[in-house]
């Protein structure tokens, strides 16, 4: 690992989300619609399921989307696997690309939460609740971005991933499921779901559920790159 190359595919990265209007937007949405929320709420407290809405929305929309977005690029130009062939080695781009993704999620995310109301997160199980999810969301968006050719192809799977996973909590409330059916129970098990169990109960618990979530996305992520090393 060389923090010299990590450094520099960091500021190559941090100028590039600068001057793309798209990723600005990704990373200002949960931050509009926190704002919205936070006018209609007219005082009232925003219910937790309601805030994790948000944070699973900033989630799979600025984390997965932006690390993305960012390596879709690159493997639109050509320039992906030239970047995994150079002396920089796996460890430098991830790391590289996902300090950008990080600082681009924790811009969203603390904003998002100072206008809805920061204090259900003010505590040690909460934030390392946050902080699996975070592991969670970015190391899929890498796996996914090995996969996807182009920007465009990026959509095709961000779409639906940001429904079924970051928008969880409100797939309950559409009623397109059956109280007690399995699909509900199975969402239940969903990692955002988890974290907003977290908060109710003294157990550990829905820890170790997310903690299983992200030990399945790593395993993903890893397949995808070693597929990728070997088509070159």
């Amino acid at each position: 690992m060389s923090i010299r190359r990590i450094n520099a595919i960091f500021e190559k990265d941090i100028k590039d989300l600068m001057k793309n209007l798209t990723m600005l937007i990704t990373m200002f949405t949960p931050i509009i619609i926190a704002l919205v929320l936070g006018r209609v709420r007219n005082g009232a407290e925003l219910t937790l399921a309601m805030v994790y809405i948000i944070v699973g929305g900033t989630f799979a929309v600025v984390t997965t989307g932006t690390i993305m977005s960012m390596m879709a690029e690159e493997n639109e130009k050509k320039t992906l696997r030239g970047l995994i062939q150079s002396p920089a080695s796996l460890l430098d781009i991830i790391i590289g690309k996902s300090l950008v993704t990080v600082l681009a999620t924790l811009f969203t995310l603390i904003v998002s939460l100072l206008i809805v109301g920061i204090g259900p997160f003010l505590d040690l199980k909460a934030v390392l609740g946050l902080v699996l999810l975070l592991l969670f969301f970015l190391l899929l968006g890498i796996g996914f971005a090995l996969s996807a050719k182009s920007v465009a192809g990026t959509t095709a799977y961000l779409m639906p991933f940001t429904f079924l996973f970051g928008f969880t909590p409100m797939i309950g409330t559409l009623g397109l499921l059956a109280d007690n059916s399995i699909g509900l129970r199975i969402l239940d098990k969903f990692p955002v779901m988890q974290a907003v169990q977290a908060h109710d109960t003294s157990s550990w618990m829905p820890m170790g559920i997310i903690g299983i979530w992200v030990l399945g996305a790593a395993i993903f992520t890893y397949l995808c790159f070693r597929k990728t090393r070997m088509d070159d």
